[in-house]
């Protein structure tokens, strides 16, 4: 089905063990769309990320990706349909060159636009220091490099948990402005962020998280400040 979203999440409820995270979560994200999640530390924007990558427990149901039950299926599994998570932290390896941790990117070797040269072209400061360790890299730097080994997966759908974490604002817009051309690639986008301007900017819709719930969802263009601001604070 055409129109069908590429990823429904579906009264999700996810756990770190005996504690709830997610008290049945449900959000949508369509095929090329960007989709910002936002909220305070804790408010489950990790774990529902993790949810959807397999990296947490769910129900079969509770994830539909391109037309499919995933929900429970192993992480390696949900990578293999199109899937492809830029960790919060960047989760680099120490031991390997940034060309290196690029190409293990690449070891599903999915159909698709994203090669080394592509990341390259995208992020030219790769390019200059792929032979350099990862260790070597700025913080900016280095959440390029995530983010290139992640597509280098080719994947339907790009999970972006904190990718502006720490970073400098400058830093922030940089990596933002290569958002779009991700998108003209065919590939959707989540979001999360506490930034909520960057989010708006960058994002066609928003989900807001609070304690484990969706406090508020919407059209990005349409929230207000005060609508923002009262579900995020949970006032």
């Amino acid at each position: 089905m055409p129109d069908a979203p590429l990823l429904a999440v579906r009264s999700l409820d996810a756990f770190y063990g005996d504690i709830q995270a997610l008290f049945g979560v449900s959000m949508e994200v369509g095929r090329g769309e960007a989709v910002a999640v936002i909220g305070a530390n804790g408010a489950g924007k990790s774990a529902l990320l993790k949810s959807v990558a397999g990296l947490l427990r769910t129900r079969p149901d509770a994830i539909v990706f391109d037309g499919a039950l995933i929900g429970g299926m192993p992480a390696y599994a949900v990578a293999a349909r199109g899937i492809a998570l830029v960790p919060e932290g960047r989760g680099l390896f120490p031991s390997l060159s940034v060309e290196e941790n690029l190409l293990i990117g690449g070891q599903l070797k999915r159909p698709g636009p994203w090669t080394l040269a592509r990341i390259y072209e995208l992020f030219p400061v790769l390019a200059e220091r792929r032979k350099l360790p990862s260790t070597a890299l700025s913080g900016g730097q280095q959440q390029m490099a995530a983010l290139g080994r992640a597509l280098m997966a080719n994947p339907k759908l790009l999970l972006c948990d904190e990718i502006s974490l720490g970073l400098a604002p400058i830093v922030v817009r940089d990596i933002y402005a290569r958002l779009p051309a991700i998108l003209y690639e065919g590939a959707s986008i989540v979001l999360v962020e506490q930034d909520v301007v960057q989010a708006q900017k960058a994002a066609a819709r928003v989900y807001c998280l609070q304690e484990g719930r969706v406090a508020l969802a919407g059209a990005a263009k349409d929230l207000t400040r005060e609508q923002i601001a009262a579900a995020y604070f949970g006032v």
